[in-house]
């Protein structure tokens, strides 16, 4: 089957974390949740313009303020495995990530145990007792739209897709066709509906493959951008805040590269009101564009690599003015009025934890430098 049109003139290039890379070329009606409303405190700093080295983290609870917290990319791969099947396995996370009124990861892996590996060097599957445990830990839903959904083939998909209908939360990024792969989730919290959408932009042979079509299964491809503005723009007909989470980015970048900055522009023009992702293994910077804001790189989160810096990782609260995203004519100005990071280091179990001592303020420094190099607003 194949992915858009333009990936036919695609090269190939090397990818660290899974097959061929392709280089660029030029340039609803969803599940609905209901969330759970837990306090959250961490360790973590608002990007203001002079931020402060700590500070406490949006509380949940707060009736004019909807939390929405991100984390990076998860698998279950390796001695992570047992965790699939544990559905307390990731428990320790909801004072963080399921601290928030709705919280999102990237599930980079396919949902099977049959199938047969693609051609590639890095292969992720987990069970899909393994949504259990992300509902557990208070995550609300995640996305799929990745270079390793499709690790396990054909065989692997089709089971995939089958989890996707049993999941205890919504899994949005990947479908039985183009419809269903941008299809939004409907999430709500506090009055507040939350369109959430995603896509890949990682040129290797996922995408060239196994790109969802009119008529085809995989995931949501943003090549070309066109059929994500047009997702945008039409969850923003129907909801009060779109967020689009991405897999974005070169691997091990430091800063945004040219075409992660053009999808964010297009996004924001079409509606969106967040738009984070990840994919390049690092913390990248973070900050306002127009009305949405944007996270270019969350880094890994659950994951088997526990060293620096790919252990760098950490949690991000955005707040959003309920009153402002629900008015019948909203204000001018972006809905998220402030962002919190709450740096992290993944252990050597794969499970990050929040940062202590002289971690917490080296590594919210790098976050805050990584911030630079993005051409982003350091407030609304």
């Amino acid at each position: 089957m194949a992915g858009a049109a333009a990936m036919a003139v695609m090269a190939a290039a090397g990818c660290a974390d899974g097959g061929q890379a392709i280089a660029h070329p030029t340039l609803t009606s969803g599940i609905q949740a209901t969330p759970r409303t837990t306090p959250a405190t961490a360790v973590s700093s608002s990007p203001a313009r002079e931020p402060a080295v700590t500070g406490a983290a949006p509380v949940a609870s707060d009736p004019g303020t909807l939390t929405l917290a991100f984390g990076g990319d998860v698998h279950f791969e390796d001695y992570l495995r047992p965790l699939a099947s544990d559905p307390h396995g990731l428990d320790r996370l909801r004072s963080t990530l399921g601290a928030a009124d709705l919280s999102m990861v990237n599930l980079e892996t396919a949902i099977t145990t049959r199938g047969t590996k693609i051609g590639k060097e890095f292969h992720f599957r987990a069970p899909a007792t393994a949504l259990d445990t992300l509902a557990s830990a208070g995550v609300d839903a995640v996305s799929m739209a990745n270079n390793h959904g499709v690790d396990y083939g054909p065989v692997g998909l089709r089971d995939t897709l089958a989890a996707k209908k049993a999941s205890p939360i919504p899994i949005v990024g990947i479908g039985a066709n183009e419809d269903e792969a941008f299809a939004s989730a409907t999430l709500k919290a506090k009055g507040v509906s939350v369109a959430v959408l995603s896509a890949s932009q990682i040129y290797e042979m996922t995408l060239l493959n196994w790109s969802a079509d009119s008529d085809s299964p995989g995931i949501a491809s943003s090549a070309p951008v066109t059929r994500l503005v047009a997702a945008v723009k039409k969850a923003k007909r129907t909801h009060d805040v779109v967020v689009v989470f991405l897999h974005w980015g070169l691997d091990y970048q430091k800063c945004p590269d040219g075409q992660s900055t053009s999808t964010a522009t297009a996004l924001e023009a079409a509606g969106a009101d967040v738009v984070v992702g990840g994919h390049s293994h690092r913390v990248n910077g973070a900050g306002w564009l127009g009305d949405a804001y944007v996270g270019y790189g969350l880094g890994n989160f659950v994951w088997w690599r526990s060293s620096e810096p790919d252990s760098r990782t950490g949690v991000l609260t955005l707040s959003v003015d309920v009153r402002r995203a629900t008015a019948a004519k909203r204000p001018p100005g972006p809905v998220v009025r402030k962002a919190v990071w709450t740096p992290m280091l993944i252990g050597r179990d794969g499970i990050p934890e929040v940062a202590s001592g002289a971690d917490a303020p080296r590594l919210l420094g790098l976050w805050q430098q990584a911030g630079r190099c993005t051409g982003l607003a350091t407030s609304p």
